[in-house]
């Protein structure tokens, strides 16, 4: 993470809003982050400690048991896939708090940004949160659905297929991951586009042993695969529906109201790769959530491609998104550090893709060659530099002055 936090901006968000997207986390190994430290400050602990207690009702009347969320913050009890519901109400539960102490303290509201979207439970709460769907019910969707879920997680495997120079076609590899399904050795699928050139790969049995073993050959012979050790719910990949999960997800849509036609502001669908969340498309787009993959390049290609300036990653300790944007910027800008005639070209065209209206002009992938202009923001360490002393309001140095909306995204 050395990298990322070189290229994430300390300095507390004096950029227009307008010009801001919200990115919020999914699930982790690891899901309190800072949570406890925010709770250390007397202004921010009742925000906290109400979205605990209302995402732990809403995970107590899901699972049948009770849940105290804010005991176990105060224990620093980590819940692990076996409480996996419990650990998808603390990452709901937290990233709304951190929104509305962004409200509360700092008077800026999620409709305020131009654009918003998350990495798995991430899309979900952004949804939520940009008021498409109400919070409680968009939340009882992926806990219903949680235990099944977390109980194919013992026989799968997650693994990364990368290439350090080379760019891996998505479909060989999709087409690669159906013939080993096709063996009866175990399912395999992506479950995350990273980058072109890396992706992640869920497997059950001995599917990934074979996907390793022809990498190279089908691939290309830079391509390596690197096995994750922790266990993870194989959502986002065609395994889940082996328990019915998508269909199920369907079916309990069918009766959720949309409290808006459409988010504010709008919600960028890493399952879709468009920002095309309305009332026809909102409940296919959270179905297709379970067993597609996470388009999280498409999101970098969007977010570059708009006058996005600051990202602000929402969430107890967000690595996902910003890790990739980090990798991104840092490769741009070794690209533009090389003293060849290419390097030159390529720092000339920099400078063009800083210009939105010559970015329009230009083929869609210059405008990733922005990556080392837009700044990144890691809420809750802004929220405790920034927090206010007893008895003291701080306002949020920044302009309304740029609307957002659709229109004006694409």
């Amino acid at each position: 993470m050395a990298a990322v936090n070189k290229l994430i901006n300390e300095k507390p968000l004096t950029h227009v809003w307008g010009h801001t997207a919200l990115a919020l986390r999914g699930y982790n190994q690891t899901n309190w982050g800072r949570t406890a430290e925010l709770c250390t400050v007397t202004a921010f602990r009742p925000t906290i400690e109400k979205w605990l207690i209302r995402a732990g009702d809403v995970c107590r009347r899901s699972i049948g048991k009770p849940v105290n969320l804010v005991a176990r913050l105060e224990k620093g009890d980590e819940p692990l896939l076996a409480d996996y519901s419990e650990a998808v109400a603390v990452v709901m539960g937290v990233e709304m708090a951190q929104l509305e102490l962004l409200e509360q303290h700092f008077g800026f509201t999620v409709g305020d940004a131009r654009l918003a979207f998350g990495y798995s439970l991430g899309e979900v709460i952004a949804v939520a949160a940009a008021g498409l769907m109400d919070f409680d019910e968009a939340m009882s969707v992926p806990l219903a659905l949680a235990a099944d879920c977390a109980t194919l997680a013992d026989d799968c495997t997650m693994a990364i297929v990368f290439s350090r120079r080379e760019k891996i076609a998505e479909d060989e590899l999709a087409l690669m991951c159906l013939d080993i399904t096709s063996q009866g050795i175990g399912t395999i699928a992506i479950s995350a586009v990273l980058s072109p050139n890396s992706y992640l790969v869920i497997g059950q049995g001995k599917s990934v042993d074979q996907l390793e073993s022809l990498a190279r050959t089908r691939l290309g012979k830079r391509v390596s695969v690197r096995r994750n050790p922790d266990k993870w719910p194989p959502l986002h990949t065609p395994i889940v529906r082996q328990c019915g999960v998508p269909d199920r997800a369907a079916a309990l849509m069918e009766t959720m109201k949309l409290v808006h036609d459409r988010p504010h502001p709008p919600v960028f669908s890493l399952t879709s790769g468009q920002a095309n969340y309305g009332p026809l498309t909102a409940r296919e787009i959270l179905r297709d959530w379970a067993d597609h993959p996470q388009r999280l390049w498409d999101a970098v290609r969007f977010v570059l491609g708009s006058n996005i300036q600051t990202i602000v990653h929402v969430g107890p300790a967000p690595n996902v998104i910003p890790a990739t944007f980090a990798r991104v910027a840092e490769n741009v800008a070794q690209q533009l550090g090389q003293s060849s005639w290419q390097g030159y070209g390529t720092w000339a065209m920099a400078g063009l893709a800083a210009r939105r209206w010559l970015t329009n002009l230009l083929p869609r992938d210059t405008a990733l060659l922005r990556a080392p202009l837009l700044k990144q923001v890691i809420l809750e360490d802004w929220l405790l530099e920034n927090a206010p002393k007893p008895g003291e309001t701080k306002p949020f140095e920044a302009s309304l002055d740029s609307p957002n909306g659709y229109e004006d995204l694409k």
